[in-house]
């Protein structure tokens, strides 16, 4: 049950474009982490360029972009963490353009037992699915 946080400094980013970051993070949680579509959320979190920094200045000639990743720990091996990072940052910049020097990607692992949806945790969701 992924959760993709998507941070991209232009807060008048086309809709489809929008559209097309979603569809590639949902895509790549798919094919490069073997998420269930259905169960991952991509919110996009657009903010003028005047609140994001790099380096203590605003960027200039590009557009910042960060992408953070919610996952449960254990459920990916380092391979497949490293192509999701690798891909998300090419999805990126194939959409957005120019980036400055450190746009990241983010995976952050959570343990089963503190993480979950519709009020249950994934060790119960495990539990019930063996």
């Amino acid at each position: 049950m992924p959760f993709i946080r998507i941070t991209v400094s232009d807060p008048e980013l086309p809709a489809p474009t929008q559209q097309a970051l979603a569809d590639g993070l949902t895509a790549l949680a798919v094919s490069a982490l073997h998420k269930s579509a259905d169960r991952t959320t991509v919110h996009i979190n657009l903010v003028p360029v005047g609140r994001y920094f790099v380096a203590g200045r605003p960027p200039e000639g590009c557009t910042g972009a960060h992408v953070e990743v919610s996952i449960t720990a254990g459920t990916n091996n380092a391979a497949e963490k490293a192509s999701f990072i690798a891909e998300a940052y090419d999805l990126m910049r194939e959409t957005l353009g120019a980036l400055p020097p450190i746009a990241g990607v983010a995976l952050y692992e959570l343990d089963p037992e503190s993480y979950g949806y519709n009020g249950i945790t994934q060790f119960d969701h495990y539990r019930q699915s063996h």
